[in-house]
């Protein structure tokens, strides 16, 4: 049953993405995504650019970031969607969120030089520009760029993640916290790709919980990380919390991404999409 052409989780230059907001619309567009969102890391300041070349383009737009916290000892990332971009404490807690990535990256930097790999921090910075925005998306660009690794998939399978050179662990925001922004600001709540966090089926189980209890409203179920059998098992998930389904490619570069924009199966039939709950927030042409 086709639902909607909705990719509400992407990414653009103002985090880590290689495409500006326009040309992330642009693409969208173009593989016929009819309702968007762009969902940059910690950061709301492409919003207003994002929008306005939605409805340029006459797709329907909601608000979105993809908020980065700390679960259980691992990174879990919080999608919030439909929210208010003006919000004072929804921009404050993003603006507290982002503060350790300076610090953070020039640890890393420190860790891979000490495997041979100098001046990693600067060559990380060109890709961004902002070490408020720095991630390891940027140090994995410039290790293919000189020479280290021949993809960026490569350098996360041999150095960036848990006991690799070049891993620090960083302290995100708090789940309820981040919840709380979302919410608070006029949004949903979204777990973003529940597949890629590893954990055990008690770990996931207790993340959910914990999730819907801080007043969490939905998961992503068809995203650009998960399997087909992901996508039944996050289904099933979905109905047993009550939980809002979510779809979302994951988009940061037309050469390093899995999956484009628009290009997703359509969530399954027996779930309630996330947009529905958001009808009144969709910002149309």
């Amino acid at each position: 049953m086709h639902l909607m052409n909705a990719d509400l989780h992407c990414h653009s230059n103002v985090s880590d993405g290689t495409l500006s907001p326009e040309e992330v619309a642009a693409r969208a567009h173009r593989n016929g995504v009819e309702l968007w969102s762009l969902t940059d890391h910690d950061e709301i300041g492409g919003q207003a650019r994002a929008q306005a070349a939605a409805q340029a383009l006459g797709m329907g737009y909601l608000t979105g970031s993809e908020i980065s916290v700390t679960f259980a000892g691992k990174t879990v990332h919080i999608v919030g969607l439909g929210f208010d971009a003006t919000d004072a404490a929804l921009m404050q807690g993003l603006a507290d969120t982002r503060g350790g990535r300076e610090r953070r990256a020039r640890d890393m930097a420190a860790d891979l030089a000490r495997v041979g790999i100098p001046n990693a921090f600067e060559g990380a910075l060109k890709y961004v520009g902002n070490p408020d925005l720095i991630s390891r998306t940027h140090f994995a660009r410039y290790m293919v760029e000189i020479g280290v690794c021949a993809e960026p998939h490569e350098v996360f399978r041999r150095y960036l993640t848990e006991g690799k050179p070049g891993f620090v662990e960083h302290r995100w925001a708090k789940l309820a916290d981040a919840v709380r922004w979302i919410t608070e600001a006029g949004g949903i709540a979204v777990v973003a790709h529940p597949g890629r966090y590893d954990f055990t089926p008690n770990e996931e189980y207790a993340l959910f919980t914990e999730f819907k209890g801080h007043g969490g409203r939905g998961v992503e179920v068809v995203t650009g990380s998960h399997t087909v059998a992901e996508y039944a098992k996050y289904a099933d998930l979905a109905i047993e919390f009550d939980l809002l389904a979510s779809r979302g490619s994951d988009f940061h570069d037309p050469s390093e991404s899995h999956t484009d924009l628009g290009t997703l199966p359509d969530l399954p039939g027996k779930l309630t999409p996330v947009w529905e709950a958001l009808s009144e927030r969709i910002v149309r042409a």
